[in-house]
């Protein structure tokens, strides 16, 4: 599917943005998304119905893990995904503090003690040098206590997770991958290629669906693992801790009357609606399509910002072979030149974000951790800038961002 095969009226359609110009990012809802949402409108069932299976199955092939669990938002999939592995008071939780602030939050949701562990100043992935260096520090004090370790893939770059795992089987702590910015991305160990979310080299990973992801379900994401027991377990705590014999477990044989439910653990409402399911199937089938169109954008992008005037002002990270794109990061000299591209994009109606202020220097974090600073996010931080990307996004418009950030270059 390509933006040139459809119709101009269609076209105009799709680029009609509550923004008013180029958002940073937007979804792409076509007549076929709307068509599976209206027909289960229009069925028996709207939440816990068969959609929901079907699109379990369609992630846990599509990203290699054995098992997918579909939650109500990629909160609810971390949370979920903290709880199963072991948070809990007194635990301690290691996380970047280049991610939205959600992966450090599902920790303290638990009781978790959080810590940030720096990130590389120029893709902002964690740093494994440094993850060693705090899980040593915190053995040394006695207090890794069910420690776990939150590694993001960040903009849509698959963070090392064989080198994190094994760090993690040292100090006998559990992983689980933030996969929110990577569906659909591949990385390579030792000549075996593996996607994102696979849980080839993690206890856990947690997905979003949130309208800027790579798929969208309105909200909503996935719990993904390769351990049959916590599968089982994520199900029946989506839906309250309430057992109900007649629902599928991995390997459980129905007991008692189909009627019967009975909670036998604090859960929460968790659960993925159908229409969401629904959605989410539709756009799962685009996909690759998305991918396609995401990595062809930028590659003009960075193709584009190799020549002067940009060369002198701006810095690009190297694409790399499986990158998801789900972000096109650029950076700055300084964050005053950073403030200064957004506000000069956005006179031009071209919208632009910063990912991310490190989780640490938000108002919550400082008032219950204190003062902290982390040399590689600090410099990540500093100048960062995403720009427009996203599927439904044109050439020509693009090329109009790209002239608008020569025009900017020119001024400075």
């Amino acid at each position: 599917m390509s933006l040139s095969l459809l119709s101009q009226p269609v076209r105009d359609k799709f680029r009609r943005r509550p923004f008013g110009g180029i958002p940073y990012a937007c979804q792409w809802i076509d007549e076929e998304d709307i068509a599976v949402v209206n027909e289960v409108l229009r069925s028996p069932y709207l939440t816990q119905g068969p959609c929901l299976e079907k699109f379990e199955e369609a992630l846990a092939k599509t990203t290699g893990a054995r098992y997918a669990v579909a939650v109500s938002n990629g909160s609810a999939a971390l949370h979920l995904a903290d709880v199963l592995c072991g948070a809990k008071p007194g635990s301690l939780g290691i996380t970047s503090p280049i991610t939205f602030a959600a992966t450090a939050n599902c920790l303290l949701y638990c009781g978790a003690r959080v810590r940030f562990v720096d990130v590389n100043a120029v893709t902002g992935l964690m740093d494994s040098v440094n993850l060693h260096e705090v899980l040593a520090e915190e053995a040394e004090k006695d207090s890794l206590k069910n420690p776990l370790i939150l590694p993001v893939s960040f903009a849509g770059r698959p963070v090392e997770l064989p080198r994190i795992q094994k760090i993690a089987q040292q100090f006998g702590a559990r992983v689980i991958e933030d996969a929110a910015h990577s569906l659909g991305a591949e990385n390579e160990n030792h000549g075996e290629v593996f996607s994102s979310g696979s849980c080839r080299y993690s206890d856990a990973a947690a997905l979003s669906f949130h309208p800027v992801k790579h798929i969208c379900c309105g909200e909503g994401g996935a719990f993904l693992t390769g351990d049959a027991k916590l599968a089982d377990r994520a199900r029946l705590l989506r839906s309250h801790g309430i057992l109900k014999p007649f629902e599928g477990h991995t390997g459980a044989t129905p007991q008692g009357p189909q009627w019967l439910q009975e909670q036998t653990e604090l859960g929460w409402n968790y659960r993925m609606t159908e229409m969401q399911a629904a959605l989410g199937l539709s756009q799962l089938k685009r996909l690759p399509f998305f991918l396609e169109r995401r990595r062809h954008l930028a590659k003009r992008y960075y193709e584009a910002f190799q020549n002067y005037p940009f060369s002198d002002i701006i810095k690009t990270p190297p694409l790399i072979p499986g990158h998801a794109c789900h972000l096109f990061v650029v950076h700055f000299p300084n964050s005053r030149l950073r403030d200064s591209a957004y506000e000069f994009l956005r006179s031009r109606q071209i919208g632009s974000q910063v990912h991310y202020k490190p989780v640490y220097r938000h108002p919550y974090y400082e008032k219950k951790f204190g003062f902290q600073r982390l040399p590689g996010a600090e410099k990540y931080f500093e100048g960062c800038l995403s720009l427009p990307l996203y599927p439904k996004l044109g050439d020509t418009e693009q090329d109009r961002i790209v002239e608008t950030i020569k025009d900017f270059c020119r001024t400075c």
